[in-house]
């Protein structure tokens, strides 16, 4: 609410003050209109994410129960826009054990889970998580991951030389960047074309420009991961606390 006040009281200040009484009333109410539209996105999307989180959460608790604290936050929702929301392919949670305390710090074990989603996954009703199949990793499992697409995505095919670059460095829009610079680089596709490698009985792993693909055996559905998406999940395991 904070935010929207901000921006209503910036738009009334930048009005000009020499426009007539009726065009200013109509300039003002078409400002407060998309102000209200703008609030009302934020709010969907802020309802779906916690609407998200309290599903993954119940599918954890359901299937993993060896898991008795942790932590289970969003990935991919920040930041998203309402009109982006019904095309996104895949949410990720980042989850984190730690040990009870007052004030704990989030320093246990790391994974990730991934919620691949099926056309029609948000409707008018909200989400529909029916169409969304849940897969959870670890660090080692996702470093397997990103040496198959690296291998895939560029004429390394070193598997050591892979790994040990992803472990010292950073996935970055162009390849990967180890402490020496751009160790790795990734080649320049077209939007059109794309790199296949059959990474496991569940999924094949496809490089695009700029994205990860991964193609579900089991519902024949093409998911993407967007670089920036990569950057994060290579980030939270194995440069964040």
């Amino acid at each position: 609410m904070k935010k929207l006040f901000l921006f209503f009281t910036l738009a009334l200040l930048i009005i000009p003050k020499n426009v007539k009484s009726q065009n200013e009333g109509e300039t003002i109410a078409a400002v407060a209109g998309g102000l209200l539209a703008i609030g009302a996105g934020i709010a969907a999307v802020e309802e779906m994410k916690e609407q998200a989180e309290l599903t993954a959460t119940q599918w954890l608790l359901s299937n993993h129960p060896e898991y008795e604290s942790f932590s289970l936050k969003t990935l991919d929702f920040d930041g998203k826009k309402l009109k982006d929301m019904s095309s996104a392919s895949v949410i990720t949670f980042k989850i984190q054990e730690f040990e009870p305390a007052d004030k704990p710090e989030l320093n246990g074990t790391k994974k990730v889970l991934f919620g691949f989603t099926s056309y029609g996954w948000i409707n008018e009703y909200g989400i529909n998580f029916d169409k969304v199949q849940w897969h959870l990793i670890d660090a080692k499992e996702w470093m397997n991951m990103m040496v198959a697409y690296s291998k895939v995505s560029s004429t390394e095919k070193d598997d050591l030389k892979i790994r040990e670059t992803l472990k010292d460095g950073k996935i970055v829009n162009r390849g990967v960047k180890g402490k020496g610079g751009m160790d790795i680089p990734f080649y320049k596709l077209e939007g059109d074309m794309y790199l296949v490698t059959d990474y496991s009985p569940e999924m094949k792993l496809i490089y695009n420009e700029r994205s990860l693909g991964i193609f579900l055996k089991s519902t024949k559905d093409l998911v993407q991961i967007s670089r920036g998406g990569i950057i994060d999940i290579h980030e939270f395991f194995f440069e964040e606390g």
